[in-house]
């Protein structure tokens, strides 16, 4: 092991200050520009001297490429410090995963952490150490580009699903040390990057310390806990302040409260942009703002390169605030072996025979699998869907019914040459597949209802020439329209103010429903879109996001019913861009809107829009039916006072003493733990997956709750006529919030239980807190 101590006490100051910079590889090879993700500075006054000692490299997977620089690095560098490589592998690295967005969809923390698992294979084969996952932000604006690399609006799920990323990445306790197969996860953003004012990339977050707390800060806390290396700075202000150089969120709450102890990194240029912002008016100040916020690395700006030591000299900071930085930077390369191996298993993977797990078979596979466990069935009349029959007609059309465009932003080491198309996947299945090659609108019934003798599309025919001839194959005919946005739409910095489809796909729609056959939409986006000017003309929508390399094959499988759709959704779809920002867990207004009272002018709510979802959270639907019924309680009542006088006291007796004065076992099982339980019933005619969900409301607090809270949800599997009991434990925790002075307790009171198959779907049951 080495002695990271001893290590720093042999460098020199400016040895110290390369080490807490990260550059991209072209500063190591002239002819390898890297993946860039931000603005590149014209002058980082870098000397050879200090390139021997830089800590870090970003934005390459090339494996071959990083095991060069890395070579190169350690045949220079006296200390023999090995260089660290880190990497955007959101959604994998070669073999491509739905985004985020899509695998929060899946609402199984099992399938999170197989994504992330194989993500860190490949990654490690590509000479990767770290990625820049999980995306923890809270989003509740689909204008924002950035809500593909979420999981949702929910700060319990998105916690959830970011430490199932973790353990993907990481694997348990020691694991990433001894096991070149794992690698390091760093958590983004914090805090509040999902708030961005209007769903404009880079803008402000105006967030209240009590929302803050209470709706954002929570899926951090639980990545931290569950022992994430890294932590990435966000580029909005809170409070007006650049998070970045913001000591409330860095010190105060993510340092101490949280008790965070791993590398804390800028975001691409975060650091000198705090002179953009305007609190900083040159490279020292910004270097002195970051390095009073305990930032360890800083990524692509060289603030810290330009300005430690003068700040040094001047008193401004201390020796001790750098060597901090440093010794986490050490302790991350340490806790990675790489002080053992700075190739990290990557010459051993030179040799001929061996075998690559990259883009292999079976990565395809699961990355199928998962994709078809993704998609949200948003409508299905008449149950269009499935189409079991290969025999069936099929006419394809759209923007993205050939393309494999498909496999959406933060790629990575992905290429769209490697997706599978749903025009091939669907050829595969259904061999009289007929593909309209272009979306010129005129002429499309005819596209649709005229073909030559050799199968093609005749884009010659007319409307009138159609009418006047018979179809006699007109009522097995389905349309499959292809529809929605191209990878660059969503992602960094690809923030839109419409939301809606284009035009011409719009017409697509409109013209494909004069012709009276079924038509099936498949929606690839980034984002929750506005639907509303198609969805009564479709009679089946299916939500494919951008479902990655094996996308077409998962979207063949759930047409043609080998597979059956599961996901829900969680993130609300809007009816019109208006509703934004929107969410399920919205606050009651002192003059709520009601069905009743719809017509009364007093009211909160829109004169030209409803106020609701067009599809809600945790919408989604199945290939079968599922029946909620019979949800019991276990008791209608838990008291509060036994289990804090228990707390009250443990300061001052001894546990001896505790459980002669109180049963602490009993208080514990009676008056700690509320079991939920409800009859879950497949009454449909296939199997099927349902994501079971729990909500409770808080009836009266302190502070303004939430009309409803999302608390546990489980993923169940049952056949045909088959019914399963489902149960969940609540804790005191589980009631408890944020109070005005910000201490987090549950109150006495009323509360309602709901369960269901979504936010809008669901039982209750009334239960108390005294």
């Amino acid at each position: 092991m080495v002695d990271i101590n001893g290590l720093i006490a042999k460098m020199t100051l400016r040895q110290k200050i390369a080490q807490m910079t990260q550059l991209t590889p072209e500063f190591f090879l002239a002819d390898e520009e890297g993946v860039i993700t931000g603005p590149m500075m014209a002058d980082f006054g870098i000397s050879d001297e200090d390139l021997v000692s830089i800590g870090s490299v970003l934005g390459s997977y090339d494996g071959e490429i990083l095991y060069k620089i890395q070579k190169q690095h350690m045949a220079a560098d006296p200390l023999q410090i090995p260089l660290i490589f880190m990497g955007d592998v959101i959604h994998g690295l070669k073999t491509i995963f739905p985004i985020p967005l899509a695998l929060g969809s899946t609402w199984n923390p099992a399938t999170v952490e197989l994504a992330a698992s194989i993500s860190a294979i490949e990654s490690s084969e590509a000479g990767l150490h770290v990625t820049f996952s999980p995306m923890a932000d809270l989003v509740r604006d689909s204008r924002w580009g950035r809500v593909m690399e979420s999981t949702g609006e929910d700060p319990y799920l998105n916690g959830e699903m970011s430490k199932a990323f973790i353990r993907g990445y990481q694997g348990e306790n020691e694991e990433l040390k001894k096991n070149r197969y794992k690698i390091a996860a760093c958590l983004k953003h914090f805090a509040g990057y999902g708030a961005a004012e209007a769903g404009r990339d880079y803008a402000k977050a105006e967030i209240s310390e009590h929302s803050l707390r209470e709706y954002y800060l929570p899926a951090y806390k639980e990545a931290i806990q569950a022992g994430v290396k890294l932590v990435m700075t966000s580029f909005n202000t809170i409070n007006d302040i650049p998070a970045t150089g913001n000591k409330h969120l860095m010190i105060d709450i993510l340092r101490e409260e949280f008790e965070f102890e791993g590398v804390l990194i800028s975001d691409w240029g975060a650091v000198t942009e705090m002179i953009h912002h305007g609190i900083a008016a040159n490279h020292k100040d910004a270097a002195k703002l970051a390095m009073d916020s305990h930032l360890d690395m800083e990524m692509m700006t060289p603030a810290y390169l330009l300005g430690l030591e003068e700040l040094l000299k001047d008193g401004a900071v201390e020796l001790a605030q750098i060597d901090e930085a440093v010794f986490s930077i050490l302790k991350l390369k340490d806790d990675l072996g790489l002080f053992d191996d700075p190739y990290r298993g990557y010459e051993a993977q030179l040799e001929s025979n061996y075998e690559i797990k990259t883009l292999s078979g079976a990565h395809r596979d699961v990355a199928r699998t998962i994709a078809e466990e993704s998609f949200v069935l948003l409508k299905n009349d008449g149950k269009i869907l499935p189409l079991e029959s290969h025999d069936t007609q099929i006419i394809l059309a759209g923007p993205i019914a050939q393309s494999q465009d498909i496999i959406g932003a933060w790629e990575a080491g992905g290429e769209t040459k490697d997706a599978v198309s749903v025009a091939d996947a669907l050829r595969d299945v259904y061999p009289s597949l007929q593909v309209v090659h272009d979306m010129e609108i005129e002429g499309f019934v005819a596209h649709l209802e005229h073909k030559t003798d050799n199968g093609e599309v005749d884009a010659k025919k007319t409307d009138a020439n159609v009418r006047q001839q018979t179809n006699s194959t007109k009522d097995k005919e389905v349309i499959i329209l292809a529809l929605g946005e191209h990878s660059g739409e969503s992602g960094e910095a690809a923030s839109r103010a419409h939301i809606k489809l284009p035009a011409d796909q719009i017409n697509l729609v409109d013209k494909a429903a004069t012709t009276d056959k079924p038509i099936v939409v498949l929606i690839f986006s980034g984002r929750p879109l506005d639907l509303t000017d198609i969805v009564d003309k479709a009679d089946a929508i299916l939500q494919v996001w951008m479902p990655g390399t094996e996308g077409g094959n998962a979207i063949a499988n759930i047409i043609c019913g080998k597979s059956s759709p599961s996901g829900k959704l969680t993130m609300s779809f809007p009816r019109s861009v208006g509703q934004l920002p929107l969410y399920y867990n919205t606050f009651r207004t002192g003059r709520p809107w009601s069905e009743a009272h719809r017509d009364e002018k007093y009211l909160s709510k829109y004169l030209d829009e409803s106020n609701f979802a067009l599809f809600p959270f945790g919408y989604g639907l199945s290939y079968t039916e599922f029946r909620y019924s019979n949800l019991t309680l276990s008791t209608t009542e838990i008291s509060l006072r036994n289990v804090d006088e228990v707390y009250d006291l443990a300061g001052i007796y001894d546990t001896e003493d505790m459980n002669e004065i109180y049963d602490i076992d009993n208080i514990c099982e009676k008056d700690e733990t509320l079991t939920v339980s409800i009859t879950v019933a497949n009454v449909g005619t296939r199997e099927g997956d349902e994501i079971v969900q729990l909500y409770i409301k808080d009836e009266v607090a302190e502070v303004a709750r939430p009309v409803l809270e999302l608390k546990k949800f489980t993923k169940i599997h049952l056949d045909a006529a088959q019914s399963q009991i489902v149960t969940f434990e609540l804790g005191a925790n589980d009631f408890a919030y944020h109070h005005q002075d910000y201490s987090f307790s549950a109150d006495a009171g009323q509360f309602k239980i709901f369960v269901g198959s979504s936010s809008v779907d669901t039982l209750y049951a009334d239960f108390r807190l005294v």
